[in-house]
């Protein structure tokens, strides 16, 4: 990692490498990108491909350019729990098949947002079925996880659903015609007003000043990234992909995160070929952090008592018959809610 002094001319406080997971500041928990170029689809919507030489259960390496993570036939996260924080899951390409311990199910990707608020506890299932059976079947996401303050950690859990058609965008010029492409999934931004995050999240707060942005910079193209709104947040940019890109006149290569001045305008100036950012920021919460897996709480004490609520009940129990299951292929985009409420796209 490497620091600078922080001065108007210079808004860069600190530029590490990405990693696997990304570095996150508070109130951010955890931040993870998956680009993983998924092959042609079997009968199973699992890889039409061998899979000798994986761990199965256990499938990080990368081989051939994709992952079987922890699912043994369809690629994904099999049910497992969560307590105490938020999970945004940003799905750029491909497709999530999701079920819950609420008895909730979606379908969704190809830039939908799904933002769930896990509270007192829930348990959900992540798959990633390979629909396609005569082409390639590439995925990529974001998976950020957002802090709770303690006062909302034993919230009820809660999800929604940000479809892709209703997500804010706006296409920025240059003088000299260079375009910027921001969308706007948390947190206001020029003209930009965001949809709304669950009602017991952090971002809900007025004064939380949370924003969640992905930035697309054509080659050569500047743009000027606004000073935050509120006093105290802390700003986090991920540059995953391009060339360089000019901060406030400091050269930054791709694979870095960069934490910058949040109180400051910051010009940006890409290089010579097209760049993709995601912005992190808010105020931080400020609060003890006591974490064990998937279970974020304020203390020690309280996290042994997550497990045994969890072992007690298991939030609830597991409605469905396997515990990574899937929709039919042919099933388009879709979320149906614990209520009843069925979205479809």
């Amino acid at each position: 990692m490497s620091s600078n002094p922080v001065t108007a001319s210079n808004p860069v406080i600190s530029i590490s490498p990405l990693g696997f997971p990304w570095q996150t500041i508070d109130p951010f928990l955890f931040c993870v990108y998956h680009d993983d170029a998924y092959p042609k689809g079997d009968e199973q919507m699992g890889p039409d491909a061998s899979l000798k030489g994986r761990t199965l259960g256990q499938d990080f390496a990368g081989k051939d350019g994709w992952r079987m993570y922890h699912g043994h036939t369809v690629p994904g996260f099999p049910s497992h729990p969560h307590r105490g924080f938020e999970t945004v899951t940003i799905v750029r390409r491909g497709r999530i098949d999701h079920s819950d311990s609420l008895g909730a199910t979606a379908r969704f990707g190809g830039g939908d947002v799904q933002w769930l608020t896990a509270g007192r506890g829930v348990v959900h299932s992540e798959m990633f079925p390979l629909l396609s059976q005569t082409e390639s079947n590439p995925l990529e996401l974001f998976q950020i996880w957002l802090n709770l303050p303690a006062r909302k950690k034993m919230s009820a859990p809660y999800f929604t659903m940000l479809w892709s058609e209703d997500i804010p965008r706006q296409t920025f010029a240059d003088s000299a015609g260079g375009k910027t492409d921001v969308t706007c999934i948390a947190g206001r931004i020029a003209t930009l007003s965001p949809l709304s995050p669950p009602p017991d999240s952090w971002a809900s707060e007025p004064d939380s000043d949370v924003a969640i942005w992905t930035i697309n910079m054509a080659a050569g193209a500047r743009w000027t990234l606004p000073a935050a709104t509120g006093a105290g947040t802390r700003r986090q940019l991920y540059f995953f992909k391009g060339a360089n890109l000019s901060l406030g006149g400091q050269v930054i290569p791709a694979g870095s995160a960069v934490e910058l001045n949040a109180s400051a305008d910051v010009e940006l100036v890409n290089g010579d070929a097209n760049c993709e950012m995601l912005l992190l920021q808010g105020r931080p919460i400020n609060e003890p952090v006591a974490q064990y897996g998937p279970f974020v709480m304020n203390s020690d004490a309280e996290i042994k008592q997550a497990f045994m609520d969890f072992r007690k009940d298991q939030f609830g129990g597991w409605p469905w018959p396997v515990n990574d299951p899937v929709h039919p292929r042919e099933q388009e985009r879709f979320a149906r809610h614990a209520d009843g409420r069925v979205e479809s796209r």
